[in-house]
């Protein structure tokens, strides 16, 4: 996702790995690729490393009116056939790329260790959709799933909303949404270095501009491309950063796991920081050692720092689900 430097000595030796394969491969930075280019590029990638964790997979088009027809996948621990609680799962790319393919790994794992269905929603991708197309198909779904539990065999008294990147931008402002509309109660959030700000000023951004991974020239290209009106960007749906403690409070108890060498660290522990005075219960871990889109990346997948984030997140949410 950038023309990173493998030479960083914050990075684990399988995260460097990563960087200098990534090197070899001589590939163009994103922000020249097409969006098509680019959705490519991180299919591939994730194609390299195959999943074979075992789970019940089904995909369904959902109506919703406020937002038309979505494609959801929803996926199941193997044999499971009782009531479970469920993930709302949104996921990360910058707004153009990532799918159900990308994210595939991810969200068999935490199906199985959750003990939950996960929700997988094809949110329509920019720029072919700029704002606030996704975030009203993502609220649509949830406020499906709240009214047609039985449908999927889910408790709709145990709905988690979870995001990474700019998937997990949208589960804040979905979660801040549905606390504004009196919408469906989300039992818990957890967002994944999640974009809060569009401002792009902080220490992080100065300190990590050119990458390891991510860089600050991608997220310029990730933002006209999801919103090419800057005046508009403070929104809070946009920019829950953005939000005052008054429109915070409320909201669910909240996980937010940042890493350290990433452009997005600062705003996504200060989005943290910000909950903590409105009085939510939250939670802002910091995972060293290794860059943006971890948790996502199958190369990743045997890291300690995935290791040890993913056995985080799952035991959160098991206690939420299942205390």
């Amino acid at each position: 996702m950038s023309e990173a430097s493998s030479k960083s000595p914050h990075l684990d030796r399988v995260t460097q790995n990563f960087i200098k394969n990534l090197e070899a491969r001589d590939t163009k930075p994103l922000y020249e690729l097409t969006p098509h280019e680019a959705r490519q590029f991180l299919v591939d990638l994730q194609r390299a490393t195959h999943s074979e964790i075992e789970a019940e997979i089904s995909d369904i088009n959902i109506f919703s009116e406020i937002a038309g027809n979505i494609d959801v996948r929803f996926v199941r621990p193997k044999d499971s056939n009782e009531i479970l609680p469920v993930i709302l799962y949104i996921h990360g790319g910058g707004w153009i790329m990532g799918d159900k393919e990308t994210h595939d790994m991810l969200i068999r794992k935490l199906a199985n260790c959750t003990n939950s269905v996960v929700a997988f929603v094809n949110y329509s991708r920019s720029p072919e959709a700029i704002y606030p197309t996704a975030i009203n198909q993502i609220y649509g779904v949830l406020k499906y799933l709240y009214e047609n539990p039985q449908d999927f065999n889910i408790d709709s008294d145990r709905i988690a909303i979870a995001g990474d990147s700019a998937g997990g931008n949208m589960a804040a402002a979905t979660a801040i949404k549905a606390k504004n509309e009196d919408g469906p109660k989300i039992l818990f959030q957890a967002l994944i270095y999640p974009v809060t700000d569009a401002e792009m000023d902080t220490e992080s951004y100065r300190l990590f501009k050119d990458g390891p991974w991510l860089t600050k020239k991608a997220m310029e290209w990730f933002w006209d491309a999801y919103l090419p009106d800057k005046k508009l960007r403070k929104e809070i749906y946009v920019s829950p950063l953005q939000a005052t403690v008054n429109d915070l409070t409320g909201l669910p108890p909240t996980l937010v796991i940042v890493d350290e060498n990433d452009v997005l660290r600062d705003e996504g522990e200060a989005y943290a920081r910000k909950l903590d005075e409105a009085g939510v219960d939250v939670l802002s871990v910091r995972i060293n050692n290794t860059h943006h889109d971890f948790l996502m990346l199958n190369a990743l997948n045997h890291s300690k720092a995935v290791k040890g984030a993913f056995a985080l997140l799952c035991k959160t949410l098991n206690y939420k689900f299942h205390k």
